[in-house]
């Protein structure tokens, strides 16, 4: 791959008469806003930036970056921590295909590459329907989606992918193919779970299910002191729950922006974020076990429309922040693990900051045919510290950095590979497991020249 400077000035114009979205360069109004990403530790600045409208733009900006040899990045929702969506050569943005086409009758939506997660769900609570998404409104369909898709619904209707009927892909030479289940159905199994390794997806098609419009809320705070016991009935509880449960768990130091009042601010607390995905009659039975145990700080335990429940961590994990993640999967919450947990929480070192746990299991273990290789896995668990303050960097990063290693004998095999941050080249087959030498095979036959690179990246061998 060649570099930025190729992009000369001929060739940055014939592109802004080519295109029907705006061309932007460094000195132009919009760039800085095109360029932003959800993590501030990211500042890469592109040689131009290609604000396609549709497949016709995605076409052209690929022929582009193929035929001028330049490093090439696709943004969608711009979400990922690692900041993949960014390069210093031309990157597509795709923010203005966000169009959402919803089918009730049918129970399907198209989506456009640049929609949101809140997108979505704006439309299709319209009509009672939903799908697996993110935890976070501005999460890009995009990313989740290609990388896996866990989120509150997964555990009752699969990961996002596993929901995915047909997907729009510009490859590797420029060409606009359609992918699914009876239509190229290899490059359809690496596009669910492969990331963005084998060409642009500009379109998804999701199957629906009914949900809403209000469902249950829970939330519930414990002390610190309650946590080692508190998490080992949390697992007794999800390895027991009904596939309708979906419940995180996060340890977190208390503070107004965690919408909390004044007296537990600065208190590490642990705190259940869950849903059901059915009658709410049914999921207050459901949840009763959980809300008995032992003696929460709170219950903050509601209906609300599954639209603002989707909505309540947005202001935590807006764009602004530094953030940087180390994740790996678990099978159990062991003694060992606990005490290491334990001793790494009460130096959580800011109040933005958290770690949080993401139960698996149920549809996502029983669904099959795509390349994410850790159904498997009982959980997630990630450490996410988020700041501010750049000289706050090295600290953040270092605390991150050793709780993750002191984790490591109680882990499981593989990481999510939307969780993984920019320094980890070294865990990418472990991130895509047993499905990594056929990601190879299908990576050699539609992008040989590993035009996609700017993600966790399967190289290649031709």
């Amino acid at each position: 791959m060649g570099t930025a400077s190729q992009l000369d000035d001929a060739t940055v114009e014939s592109l802004r008469e080519r295109l029907h979205g705006a061309v932007l360069q460094p000195d132009d109004d919009g760039y800085d806003e095109a360029r932003s990403v959800w993590n501030a530790m990211i500042d890469t600045k592109p040689a131009v930036v290609a604000r396609c409208t549709g497949a016709a733009d995605v076409m052209t900006a690929v022929d582009v970056a193929r035929e001028h040899g330049v490093p090439l990045a696709v943004k969608g929702g711009g979400h990922n921590v690692a900041g993949t969506a960014l390069c210093e050569g031309l990157v597509i943005d795709l923010a203005p295909m966000d169009w959402i086409r919803v089918d009730p009758a049918a129970r399907t939506a198209r989506v456009g590459a640049g929609a949101t997660w809140g997108d979505v769900d704006h439309e299709t609570q319209a009509f009672g329907l939903a799908t697996t998404g993110g935890i976070v409104t501005s999460t890009g369909v995009a990313g989740l989606t290609l990388g896996g898709g866990l989120g509150y619904l997964a555990r009752k209707f699969g990961l996002a992918h596993d929901n995915l009927r047909s997907v729009d892909v510009v490859t590797a030479a420029g060409e606009l193919v359609h992918a699914s289940a009876d239509e190229r159905s290899d490059l359809f199994w690496a596009m669910r779970g492969g990331g963005g390794n084998f060409g642009v997806a500009t379109a998804f098609e999701f199957d629906l299910h009914e949900l809403g419009p209000e469902i249950l809320s829970v939330r519930l705070l414990y002390p610190y002191e309650a946590v080692p016991e508190t998490l080992q009935f949390y697992e007794e509880f999800m390895s027991d729950a009904p596939n309708e449960v979906g419940c995180y768990a996060a340890i977190l130091r208390g503070s107004p922006e965690y919408g909390l009042p004044e007296p537990l601010h600065g208190e590490t607390l642990l705190a259940f974020r869950g849903l059901y995905a059915g009658d709410v009659a049914e999921a207050r039975a459901a949840f009763q076990p959980l809300r008995d145990f032992g003696d929460p700080i709170a219950d903050l335990t509601e209906t609300m429309p599954y639209t603002v429940y989707q909505a309540q961590a947005d202001e935590l994990y807006c764009e602004g922040h530094r953030n940087y993640w180390k994740s790996n999967f678990y099978d159990e919450i062991s003694e060992g693990f606990v005490e290491t947990l334990m001793n790494h929480v009460e130096s959580i070192p800011s109040p933005y900051s958290s770690m949080f746990f993401e139960w698996m299991e149920g549809a996502i273990a029983e669904a099959d045919a795509t390349a994410f290789p850790h159904r498997d896995r009982t959980f997630s668990f990630t450490v996410a510290p988020k700041w501010t303050d750049s000289e706050r960097d090295e600290e953040h990063l270092t605390w991150a950095r050793e709780f993750h290693e002191a984790l490591k004998p109680y882990a499981a095999d593989g990481v999510y590979v939307n969780y993984m941050d920019d320094d980890e080249d070294d865990r990418v087959r472990a991130a895509y497991g047993d499905t990594y030498d056929r990601l190879v095979e299908l990576k050699d036959e539609w992008d040989p020249d590993n035009l996609f690179s700017t993600n966790q990246n399967v190289e290649p061998t031709v």
